[in-house]
């Protein structure tokens, strides 16, 4: 399985972004019993949760942080995976990375994730 992150960039406060992240080497019926999620981090800081999304859709989990601001959604017959970022703030900018949890509950926890992908760079000025 691997994942691949996109659609970063640098973008002024207050703007919005949306990152896809595309899953290869397995079904989409594969792809639709894994929860999805995503992460964040900064240099010298742990990876932070931003975002999850249970097995077969709905029930999103999001970061106190994001709350309200960010959307998570998954099309499982592209097997992508989606995070729409709106009123971006520069304490979002941050490598933000996707991943997939076999247990299929969207975890909070990084560590509860199998696989990741690389991450896109995310960058808001002020």
């Amino acid at each position: 399985v691997q994942l691949q992150a996109s659609g970063g960039g640098l973008v002024q406060a207050g703007g919005s972004l949306r990152l896809s992240c595309a899953a290869s080497g397995l079904t989409w019926v594969a792809f639709s019993s894994y929860a999805v999620g995503w992460f964040r981090q900064t240099p010298g800081k742990e990876r932070e949760f931003v975002a999850a999304m249970r097995r077969g859709g709905g029930d999103e989990r999001y970061a106190d942080s994001v709350n309200g601001r960010f959307t998570i959604s998954r099309n499982s017959a592209k097997n992508t995976v989606y995070l729409q970022m709106n009123s971006l703030k520069p304490e979002d900018a941050a490598v933000y990375s996707c991943a997939l949890e076999q247990g299929g509950r969207g975890s909070r926890r990084y560590d509860a994730y199998d696989y990741w992908g690389r991450g896109t760079q995310v960058t808001v000025s002020s």
